[in-house]
């Protein structure tokens, strides 16, 4: 990492924005905005999706120019027209999102900008995995990055963020796919920087995490500033007055949307609808079991590796287990075996993903498409022609269900905030009318308001007599919303338990011993 100047070194703000406003098809994204970041410092950007905080990250990492408004790098105004040039002026994000190209290796997309003229496989090779290991990252270079998992793709972005010894960091949610261990390591390794005089931009949907690493909070609410305030002068009940703008919602998010006093959504298990015995799939799921039934929210737990987003896609048929002895899945007692997910959906079988980028929803759509999609991929459906009545009506319904900010109904989805774009996902599956629904980290990238609100719609499934599997690697989520807990390690499921006899404690022992 470069020296400072003795300006910068005195007290000169790494980066400012000053009155800085983005506008959207007439909508302001941010207001008027005042930030700085100073060296040596971890600033934490807090708000509600649609707050704005994607949108001046991007401003500051190069991806959008600002409206209007001043950008200052160390006192100088600048302007930068691509994410290329903010990292030759030493600003680097790690996207919430995955930007690494899929069909590289890891190798590879670390070295992408640092290029030579010649490239040496074996050199670049070598020096990904020292840049891997000196961060504690168990990722092999050689592998092709489509064959990563959200987690381990989040490493990389990481990695090679560090690499391009920029002085400024943004980090948008960068915990959201790692495990309690992984999320240890990347706190030490936030502090190396913060050490060595760089400046951290740390957006986070957990006000823990902020509070506990940050130095400075600031908090936006609809495109505007609310507050810069030091982190220990701060509660976590303040900040999400301050989120959300009003006074009685800081207890009901208290836990994170999480809320163990909440009815439960069954009085009683009904019939066994989904069987799993002794799936294996390769080297990831091997002999995992279990069963869920009518009326209750089923929650699988584990660290990452333990096969549980894939024992989910090997059931709705977006992956296969082994041909020759990979067990047995029933539906309704009726073996089943799906070659494509369009199969499971007929069967009323759905599966949220995790990664809703990738394969979660049509990017250049609106939400009103999106939603209609999902709503016309159902068996029950009968209609083969396109009805724009038919789809706002539908969308009308899910948008109000979910409470999803769709301010302006011709914007294609990829412009909304990712947590807007999770409950699109969420209302796309669920119009589908499905009998069975497997949520695979329900509120990833979700903002505290949202949470509650995708909570009481996976209760209320239950409520209707659905089965319905909920995998999430928060502890605090899965407690509040299971009825049932399975713990999944090396690919099987190797502890179960009532929500009753659960604890934190005992589940990530399961977990890990």
């Amino acid at each position: 990492m470069n020296a400072m100047p003795a300006e910068q070194q005195a007290g000169t703000p790494l980066l400012q924005i000053v009155n800085g406003s983005k506008v959207y098809g007439g909508l302001n994204a941010i207001d008027g905005v005042n930030f700085d970041l100073r060296p040596g410092e971890i600033h934490a950007l807090l708000g509600e999706n649609g707050a704005g905080k994607s949108t001046l990250c991007k401003a500051i990492a190069g991806a959008i120019v600002l409206t209007s408004g001043d950008y200052l790098i160390q006192g100088r105004k600048v302007s930068f027209a691509s994410p290329k040039e903010a990292l030759e002026g030493g600003v680097a994000m790690v996207y919430q999102e995955s930007s690494l190209v899929p069909s590289m290796t890891v190798a590879q997309n670390l070295e992408l900008g640092m290029e030579k003229w010649v490239t040496v496989y074996s050199k670049i090779n070598i020096a990904a995995t020292q840049s891997l290991q000196s961060m504690n990252f168990n990722v092999d270079p050689l592998v092709l990055v489509e064959n990563l998992g959200t987690a381990k793709r989040q490493m990389v972005e990481i990695v090679r963020a560090v690499r391009h010894n920029a002085q400024v960091f943004i980090f948008d949610e960068p915990t959201a796919s790692l495990t309690p261990e992984e999320t240890q390591h990347l706190f030490h390794l936030l502090n190396t920087l913060k050490e060595k005089g760089a400046g951290i931009i740390f957006i986070s949907h957990a006000l823990e995490e902020a509070l506990n690493i940050a130095d400075r909070i600031t908090v936006l609410r609809d495109g505007k500033l609310v507050a810069t305030v030091p982190a220990k002068d701060v509660t976590r009940d303040a900040l999400v007055r301050m989120m959300v703008g009003r006074e009685e919602t800081a207890a009901q998010y208290a836990t994170h949307g999480a809320d163990p006093d909440a009815p439960k959504p069954h009085a009683s298990r009904g019939e066994k609808v989904l069987s799993v015995e002794n799936v294996t799939m390769g080297s990831i799921v091997k002999n995992m079991s279990f069963s869920v039934f009518n009326g209750e929210v089923v929650g699988i737990f584990g660290l990452v590796g333990a096969g549980r987003s894939e024992i989910a896609q090997i059931v709705s048929g977006a992956r296969k287990r082994n041909f020759l002895r990979g067990g047995m899945i029933y539906l309704r007692d009726k073996p089943i075996r799906y070659r494509v997910p369009r199969q499971a959906v007929r069967d009323g079988i759905a599966y949220i993903t995790e990664d809703r980028k990738v394969d979660g929803f049509f990017e250049t759509m609106t939400v009103d498409q999106n939603i209609y999609l999902g709503y016309l991929s159902s068996p029950r459906v009968k209609r083969f022609l396109y009805s724009a009545r038919e789809m706002k009506r539908i969308a009308d319904q899910w948008i109000s269900a979910l409470s999803i900010s769709a301010l302006k109904r011709t914007l294609k989805i990829v412009e909304y905030s990712g947590g807007n774009q999770q409950k699109v996902v969420v209302g796309k599956s669920l119009a589908q009318e499905p009998t069975v629904v497997i949520f695979d980290e329900p509120t990833r990238g979700v903002d505290v308001s949202a949470i509650p609100q995708i909570h009481e719609a996976i209760r209320r499934l239950a409520r209707e007599n659905k089965a319905v599997v909920v995998i999430s690697s928060y502890l605090p989520e899965i407690l509040a919303i299971s009825d049932r807990i399975l713990v999944a390690r090396g690919g099987r499921i190797v502890e179960e338990m009532a929500r009753a006899d659960a604890t934190e404690d005992k589940i990530m022992y399961a977990a890990i011993h």
